[in-house]
């Protein structure tokens, strides 16, 4: 009866592997499970306020066009990412995905020293640039349930720009929002 059930857990396993492309299962684009059971979609704690209002914003696929894909802080942005093979990164991502996944660059400010959280709607990679270093996060999380929000990564930032990396994304859309954190 073992023997049995192991040979469909590989046939299933096989059978997704070939009908799904490379990376897709790992880099799903669906909620977390805790929002499939939601009845609604709930308001995110005041920090993370503008999360509910997100407005379009092309990823920017090399360093030379962040100047078109600036994140205001505390604003969501809906934004739509290009191939992974057609994005020029600033440096090479920890998790950079492959050549049917998705990704981008963001810029943003920091106006003051902090903690500032990066939010997703996917599972995607994120790394924090600032003068061609990788920063180091301090935590990663889930958002809070029901919002949306299914991936949380803090970074402590000193005043200045930064570059968010996208990488290894299931696909060509995602909403992304950074915040200040108390």
């Amino acid at each position: 009866m073992r023997r049995t059930h192991a040979l469909a857990v590989l046939a299933a396993l096989f059978a997704a592997s070939v009908s799904t492309p490379s990376g897709a299962l790992a880099q799903a684009s669906t909620p977390p499970m805790e929002d499939a059971a939601c009845s609604g979609v709930v308001a995110p704690p005041a920090d993370l306020a503008g999360w509910s209002h997100a407005t379009p914003l092309p990823a920017a696929g090399a360093p030379e066009n962040l100047d078109t894909a600036r994140l205001p802080l505390g604003h969501a942005a809906a934004a739509t990412l290009p191939r992974t093979p057609e994005v020029t990164y600033a440096l090479r991502p920890a998790k950079p995905g492959g050549s049917v996944s998705y990704g981008g660059l963001f810029a943003f400010d920091a106006p003051k020293a902090g903690t500032y959280t990066v939010a997703l709607s996917t599972g995607a990679w994120i790394d924090v640039v600032r003068d061609g270093k990788v920063v180091e996060s301090t935590a990663h999380g889930r958002g809070p349930a029901c919002t949306g929000i299914r991936k949380m990564v803090a970074f402590p930032l000193e005043p200045g720009r930064y570059v968010i990396q996208i990488a290894a994304n299931g696909a060509p859309d995602l909403s992304i929002l950074v915040a200040e954190r108390p």
